[in-house]
């Protein structure tokens, strides 16, 4: 089995790569937009038959993939090969249906990425909360979904 193969490539690939990657693209999700220092993402799900719930709204589980893999690439291409970067936890909050399409954007700007550089100083385990909201078409809230990133400088041997 293997997965996404995108470690040590630049922004452009990493674009490239979600939008054909099988675990995303079967859902209906397409980023629009990662730039090209890391610190942004915008992710658009169309709702269709095929990622559809019974109700004829976004699957709960497509939502939640949807913001999946962001946070912790973003981070590590920020921070570097010194660390280490971890998803830990992840909740969704359900708000609204989600009808046609919805729209997420991820941030981690350099000035959050300083900060977790900062409290894993000298190894220190770092657990972080983001919060990130998906929306309709219309701006609405559908969901409001909270991912908590595990940093640590990795060890260094010697």
């Amino acid at each position: 089995m293997s997965g996404i193969t995108l470690r040590g490539t630049d922004a452009a690939e990493h674009l490239e790569g979600f939008n054909s990657w099988p675990t995303l693209k079967t859902q209906g999700i397409t980023i629009e937009e990662f730039a090209d220092d890391f610190t942004r993402a915008v992710i658009r799900m169309d709702i269709t038959d095929e990622n559809a719930n019974y109700m004829g709204t976004a699957f709960g589980g497509s939502l939640f993939s949807m913001l999946d893999p962001f946070l912790v690439i973003m981070s590590i291409n920020q921070l570097g090969p010194d660390y280490v970067v971890w998803d830990k936890a992840a909740e969704i909050e359900f708000v609204s249906p989600g009808i046609g399409s919805v729209h997420a954007t991820v941030e981690m700007p350099p000035e959050t990425v300083a900060e977790l550089r900062a409290a894993a100083e000298g190894g220190a385990k770092v657990l972080r909360w983001f919060e990130i909201p998906i929306t309709g078409p219309d701006g609405a809230l559908v969901a409001s979904v909270r991912r908590q990133l595990y940093v640590r400088e990795r060890r260094k041997d010697g």
